[in-house]
């Protein structure tokens, strides 16, 4: 569920790309920073947003715990996708480049792969854009972690 309710941020007001549409899983953590939109596929959760000052560090740029955690959800909810539902999944270890900034007003996308699926662990990575350059690439394995029958 998102908690933004500025009816000014809408799909067409953010300039949001085709596909995607408000991410419909919110948390503490990301609550402050909708509105958040996601893009299904059969392979992965993308997530995006359009970047604003209070997604930004005190240069005007996108902040790194911003874009680190966005990858964290993007590739642990891919990994969720892949594994078909009925796991829960922890990050077990997470590593990112930052290679190149982004600034208030464009388009950030984090874009997941999952490498492996396994019975214990999942590992993807993704490539984060601004405007569609590079900004970011990411690593992580998640442990996961079947409901108890």
């Amino acid at each position: 569920m998102t908690t933004d309710s500025d009816p000014n941020h809408t799909p067409a007001t953010d300039g949001v790309p085709d596909g995607f549409v408000r991410h419909t899983r919110s948390s503490p953590l990301t609550a402050p920073w909708e509105p958040l939109y996601a893009k299904t596929t059969a392979d992965a959760v993308m997530l995006g947003l359009r970047l604003r000052e209070c997604h930004t560090n005190s240069r005007g740029l996108a902040h790194g715990g911003l874009i680190t955690a966005l990858a964290d959800n993007a590739m642990g909810y891919s990994c969720g996708l892949k594994l078909g539902g009925g796991a829960r999944l922890l990050t077990a270890s997470l590593a990112i480049d930052f290679i190149g900034p982004a600034g208030i007003g464009q388009w950030l996308q984090i874009e997941p792969e999952v490498v492996k699926v396994g019975g214990k662990l999942c590992v993807a990575q993704c490539f984060v854009t601004a405007d569609g350059v590079r900004c970011a690439r990411a690593n992580g394995t998640f442990s996961v972690v079947r409901a108890k029958a």
